[in-house]
């Protein structure tokens, strides 16, 4: 099915794929392999933007949430200066399904259980995406993954192979790599169970001190981000119970 969410941006030029590498969180040798899933950070280490990058032809498509490809590319062009590089929107759509990868797409390098991705108006049966996302903790620009507030560790990108520890500097990198390195994340997206619905963002309190927020909702379950250290004994959003089973 076609996504209308999204965007496709293009970038071209002879600099093109070490312009992007030195830029995004994960490294785009895995281009030779079809599709790559990756992020771009402020210098503060916080996320901005997440995307998918597919080569095509003499250029590099970046696929987007819609409502911030025209800010991912003026970040772009920011970076630019004298690098041979030129970045401009498109009329690609991108179409998703699950099952069997159709000839031409790309299976969502995130995660098998995530389907595919598709540029050439490639069909698939409706999903619905807000189930699959819960089902696997996938966070989603706008909702779990905040602009200048979000940090990609603590939303699961190592999991959803988005971030390269191996590859050289790239923007914010200097942050995520301490992050990287600590024993143990303290806050982070987790999946809970919930015993009925609540606005997106509504507070999770243990004992009437914040533990967190929940997200995301489908039946009985959804995303929280959580502090760890907070969320035990009975848990709330709002007047609904939340349940929170730390891993073992």
């Amino acid at each position: 099915m076609h996504d209308p969410s999204r965007a496709v941006i293009c970038v071209t030029g002879d600099d093109r794929e070490k312009f992007l590498q030195d830029m995004v969180t994960n490294d785009l040798s895995g281009l030779d392999q079809g599709i790559v899933y990756a992020a771009l950070l402020s210098p503060q280490g916080k996320f901005l933007f997440d995307f998918f990058l597919v080569r095509d032809g003499d250029s590099i498509l970046v696929d987007v949430a819609k409502d911030r490809a025209p800010h991912l590319a003026q970040r772009l062009n920011m970076y630019r200066l004298r690098a041979d590089v030129a970045v401009a929107g498109t009329e690609i759509e991108v179409s998703r399904g699950l099952g069997p990868t159709p000839p031409g797409a790309f299976a969502d390098p995130r995660s098998q259980e995530l389907g595919w991705r598709g540029y050439d108006g490639q069909l698939g049966a409706p999903v619905d995406w807000d189930k699959v996302r819960v089902q696997h903790c996938v966070p989603k620009t706008g909702v779990e993954l905040i602009a200048d507030q979000s940090f990609i560790l603590e939303c699961g990108f190592e999991r959803l192979n988005g971030v390269d520890f191996r590859k050289g500097c790239y923007v914010g990198q200097e942050v995520t790599a301490r992050m990287h390195h600590k024993t143990t994340l303290n806050k982070g997206l987790v999946t809970v169970k919930i015993d009925k619905q609540v606005p997106v963002g509504t507070p999770i309190t243990s004992d009437g001190k914040e533990a967190g927020v929940i997200y995301t909702q489908f039946e009985d379950a959804g995303i929280a981000y959580l502090r760890f250290g907070r969320a035990k004994g009975t848990l709330m959003a709002g007047d609904a119970k939340v349940e929170f089973t730390p891993p073992s």
